[in-house]
């Protein structure tokens, strides 16, 4: 089953702070969460995320899983070349009730990374193994997205940015949730919004789309 965590307002634990971890920590870099790197040092550009006061870090060198009863986070992912330690933290975790992922042990973790092909924060596309295979993982992302390319257009991203503000207006007008889809339907296949966005005026396919919501009885 493919999901996306909400983990706003979560405590994210990475355990690391090498190359494997900042590749962790981009992953969840804007989710709008709490993110703690322990680790006793830091790459680069860790440590001018935590500079820039984007995560926040832990000096110190994980010996046990104290950590987890202290800090209480709601997930942990750990990166370190010590096998033994990483299954110490994911039993430790898994014990609390934890979300828990290993880089070297995908198997036992609670959820795998995909390879994520992402059009400016608005669609990501998920190339997963289940664990299996990370490297194939990359290299169909990089098939996928030459291919999607050519299918998901700047047109298609301005009509999610205007989905999103109309969401937001039809719940607050518009009393049914049938009501609001048929609104929401009307706007999406609107032809005078569909050319305002290829004569690239969002703006105003924005206003137009607020007036059908305001209209709509």
């Amino acid at each position: 089953m493919i999901i996306n965590l909400n983990l706003e307002n979560k405590k994210i634990i990475i355990i690391g702070g090498g190359n494997e971890a900042e590749k962790r920590i981009k992953s969840v870099l804007n989710e709008k969460c709490e993110i703690l790197v322990i680790s006793d040092s830091t790459n680069k550009q860790i440590s001018n995320w935590v500079k820039a006061k984007k995560i926040k870090v832990k000096k110190q060198k994980i010996e046990s899983t104290k950590f987890i009863s202290e800090l209480k986070p709601d997930l942990i992912i750990t990166t370190t070349n010590d096998k033994k330690i990483n299954q110490k933290i994911i039993t430790s975790a898994k014990k609390r009730k934890i979300i828990v992922y290993s880089s070297d042990n995908p198997e036992d973790s609670d959820f795998s990374n995909a390879a994520i092909i992402d059009f400016e924060k608005m669609i990501q596309v998920g190339i997963f193994t289940g664990g299996r295979s990370p490297a194939m993982s990359k290299k169909i992302k990089s098939k996928t997205e030459k291919a999607l390319k050519k299918v998901i257009l700047k047109e298609d991203i301005a009509q999610i940015k205007i989905q999103k503000i109309s969401r937001k207006l039809a719940k607050e007008l518009i009393s049914t949730q049938f009501e609001r889809k048929k609104c929401l339907n009307s706007i999406m296949n609107d032809n005078y919004i569909d050319q305002l966005i290829k004569d690239n005026q969002v703006k105003k396919a924005e206003k137009r789309a607020i007036e059908l919501i305001k209209k709509w009885k």
